[in-house]
């Protein structure tokens, strides 16, 4: 399958997995780590809009910035940041639990996405992600994931208006993440259908 591009002002679902579907996350510091990196590195390209980090793959829902608020030394090498996030990352997890060789599988998968109803519909299926893999039976208990920030008044990196009005406000995005709890399987196969 062909690799989408990144594209400035465009949305995309970025998401992978560890190599050989080897755990990328090993212990709770891992899952810190992965976070400040995408502070450190990815901020500077994209607006992030949900996550969901699991033991051995991630998504992450994101917007390219347009092209005049990304700093000079990345325009037209918008895919930079990426690379040197996860080349950090891997380098990291080798040095400090000792293995050698790529820690994710083949290259980082994104698709675009073309309109507001599947951004709806993506973001409850991340952060549904932890109840589909029966890491939890309640989104409410995961902590790897971007729900909790929604949910919460504390200062965050998550780009959260945006997909709060999306929601039409807090309570209504909480009330159709609770909605599809109970459904979930329907949202999770429909986004399943798409060619990832």
């Amino acid at each position: 399958m062909k690799q989408e591009k990144f594209e400035y002002d465009t949305f995309f679902h970025v998401y992978n997995r560890g190599n050989n579907e080897e755990n990328i996350f090993k212990e709770e510091k891992n899952y810190t780590y992965f976070l400040k990196l995408i502070k450190d590195h990815l901020l500077d390209v994209s607006e992030i809009y949900a996550y969901c980090l699991l033991k051995n793959h991630f998504h992450l829902v994101l917007r390219i910035k347009d092209k005049e608020d990304i700093s000079e030394k990345y325009q037209d090498k918008i895919h930079l940041p990426f690379s040197n996030f996860f080349n950090a990352y891997s380098k990291a997890i080798n040095k400090a639990y000792d293995r050698k060789g790529s820690l994710f599988q083949e290259h980082l998968k994104r698709n675009i996405i073309h309109d507001e109803n599947y951004l709806k519909n993506l973001v409850l299926y991340v952060h549904l992600n932890p109840v589909k893999h029966k890491f939890c039976d309640d989104i409410r208990e995961y902590k790897h994931s971007s729900f909790i920030s929604y949910t919460s008044d504390k200062p965050s990196n998550l780009s959260r208006e945006y997909v709060l009005e999306l929601f039409g406000g807090k309570e209504n995005f909480i009330f159709q993440h609770k909605e599809s709890m109970i459904k979930y399987e329907g949202i999770i196969n429909e986004i399943d259908n798409y060619d990832f």
